[in-house]
């Protein structure tokens, strides 16, 4: 471009020099021979600009050539590069393809097993009524044959109760046989639960959203097995006193408040009836403002402590006189600092005194993470009454509760803190609630709430 613009301004000059000279050549009549030698000088000026200007273009265009061979390498390379990513996008396409085609497959058959667990759920349960309903009619027939036999010592055992006898028992034996069907049916929904999890796991990392509910922060769990523990009593009244908080509400009290109940073989005490959803609940546990000391000993936590009316923990005795009658369900709800709710429900059974009270717990819904050990023995400790093998528990963990192999940070009958927790240690002191997947809940108020299965 230099030599361009210099070839400009060269070219004007000699034509305006050419033109003087002959304007010149007018006024003044000069020698033939330096005419001639100035117009040479001119072609000599002219053909120099002229080479200039040659090798200023043969430059430009070695240059710009250089810049378009660079430009079709990188088109070349853009090309290459768009068919590879068009390769991608075909192969990603067909994996989401097959991946739906699973996803199809196994809901529909996850459909069928759930399908098929609620019909043997259906037929457990008529099972079990009609279970009961023979074991009060052998147990009616245990009596008279025990009068016939304290009369008349020589009469031998009727044939009907034999009978009857053969066929609870049988009833008992295919109860057990369609309990494992059941829970084998459950631990099948659990494995494809599991694929379908991990199917949605790998649409996520292709970028694949499948069309799903809307989550919640609190979503329920779908049920599981429930462990049954096979009584023999139904829930009536005993001397025109109701057995628990139910049978109150059959009776037709639908208020919540504090009512006198007498379960079998028990003596007459007083409970807090919780109504909610068409039914009432038996309180055991309540706590609400810290004002009551949970730091109890064994024979507290035996016979039972504090306000019906506020916090207090109704009886290991008590909970025992009650649930020996029939299934229970056994309910947790909590309440943490920033007001969110929360509850769980577990199908359980609760051994006497001499077991320490053991518990044994199997989940059937809720909306928060579990955090008690299911299928296991939990022995209830205090800081007096030491469990082998959950000795260091009740001290370190403040308040009595249910212990497993290990201590963990479970225990709703911890001491009170009326701010939220910070620390570690000021959590474990707390009432705590650690899920399984290690989130720890500082809790501000909770029940526990007992109801029949039936």
């Amino acid at each position: 471009m230099y030599t361009v613009k210099l070839f400009l301004f060269i070219v004007p000059l000699v034509i305006s020099s050419s033109t003087d000279q002959d304007y010149s050549s007018y006024d003044t009549v000069s020698p033939e021979p330096k005419l001639r030698f100035a117009m040479l000088d001119d072609v000599k000026i002219l053909a120099n600009g002229l080479l200039q200007l040659g090798h200023g273009l043969k430059d430009f265009v070695h240059k710009t050539k250089g810049q378009i061979n660079d430009i079709f390498q990188k088109l070349n390379i853009f090309d290459k590069s768009f068919y590879d990513l068009s390769l991608q996008t075909n192969e990603i396409k067909e994996e989401e393809k097959e991946l739906r085609i699973t996803t199809s497959k196994l809901q529909v058959k996850n459909e069928e097993v759930k399908n098929m667990s609620l019909e043997l759920n259906s037929k457990l349960e008529s099972l079990l009524e009609e279970k009961i309903l023979l074991q009060q009619k052998v147990r009616y027939l245990e009596e008279q044959l025990t009068n016939l036999i304290q009369n008349r010592p020589e009469i031998q055992e009727h044939p009907e109760v034999t009978s009857l006898k053969t066929f609870v028992e049988q009833q008992d034996n295919s109860i057990k046989d369609l309990l494992q069907t059941v829970e084998e049916q459950y631990r099948q929904l659990n494995q494809q639960h599991n694929q379908i999890k991990e199917i949605e796991n790998q649409l996520k990392k292709t970028g694949i959203q499948e069309p799903s509910e809307k989550s919640v922060p609190s979503k329920p769990r779908a049920p599981r097995t429930p462990s049954l523990q096979l009584n023999e009593t139904k829930n009536v009244e005993h001397d025109g006193i109701p057995v628990d908080c139910t049978t109150i509400y059959n009776r037709g009290e639908h208020t919540s408040g504090i009512y006198a109940i007498r379960p079998s073989s028990s003596q007459v005490f007083n409970v807090y009836c919780d109504v909610k959803s068409g039914s009432s609940w038996t309180l055991i546990q309540q706590r609400i403002d810290g004002s009551q000391n949970f730091n109890e000993t064994w024979e507290n936590y035996k016979h039972g402590f504090g306000r019906l009316d506020g916090e207090f923990w109704l009886g290991l005795e008590k909970i025992y006189s009650i649930v020996k009658q029939s299934n229970y369900i056994l309910r947790i709800e909590l309440e943490d600092w920033k007001d969110n709710k929360y509850y769980v429900e577990y199908s359980f059974h609760l051994g006497n005194h001499e077991t320490n009270y053991t518990l044994h717990l199997v989940e059937i819904i809720g909306n928060v993470p579990n955090a008690l050990p299911e299928h296991k023995d939990l022995v209830f400790s205090t800081c007096d009454h030491k469990a082998k093998g959950y000795l260091d528990c009740p001290e370190s963990y403040t308040g009595g509760w249910w212990w497993h192999n290990v201590c963990r940070e479970n225990n709703l009958n911890g001491k009170y803190i009326k701010t939220r927790a910070k620390t570690k240690p000021e959590k474990r002191r707390g009432i705590c609630w650690k899920s399984q997947n290690g989130r720890l809940y500082s809790i501000k108020s909770t029940k526990m709430l007992i109801h029949p299965t039936h």
